[in-house]
């Protein structure tokens, strides 16, 4: 292969990685958007009609701890590890082990939410959303 054409197959590569992230991205922001409209109507129900939201704690990444947190809301995982607040933002509520935290807590970030909780898990640990919003419903 010359060297004129192993760079243009290099740009080719390049062009169609590039163009599978672009379609990747906008994938995972049009399920992000799907998920936000079922925690929406969530939000609407359940600040209406209940479950109360309780406070919601953080666990270390090994879930021998767990921190204080700022927020409110609803854990939707029997694990606690992933939540929506009252905002309907939504988190993953790991953190590392922190000695301060112990005493100061911590303030998880939001992050895009999934249409698939824990999807590319091991077998029975993904959950779709809308289960998992059915479920504190009817607790």
């Amino acid at each position: 292969m010359t060297d004129e054409k192993a760079a243009r197959w290099r740009e080719e590569r390049r062009a169609a990685a590039q163009a599978h992230g672009e379609l990747l991205a906008n994938r995972q922001r049009a399920e992000s958007a799907q998920a936000q409209e079922q925690i929406d109507a969530f939000l609407r129900r359940a600040l209406k009609l209940g479950p109360t939201p309780g406070p919601l704690m953080a666990r270390s990444y090994d879930g021998r701890s767990q921190y204080k947190t700022p927020l409110v809301g609803w854990y939707l995982r029997r694990d606690e590890t992933v939540a929506i607040d009252t905002d309907g933002k939504f988190y993953v509520l790991t953190t590392p082990s922190s000695l301060s935290a112990r005493f100061r807590g911590v303030t998880p970030e939001p992050s895009p939410p999934p249409l698939v909780i824990g999807a590319g898990g091991k077998d029975g640990e993904s959950l779709d959303m809308s289960e998992a919003l059915a479920r504190v419903l009817n607790r």
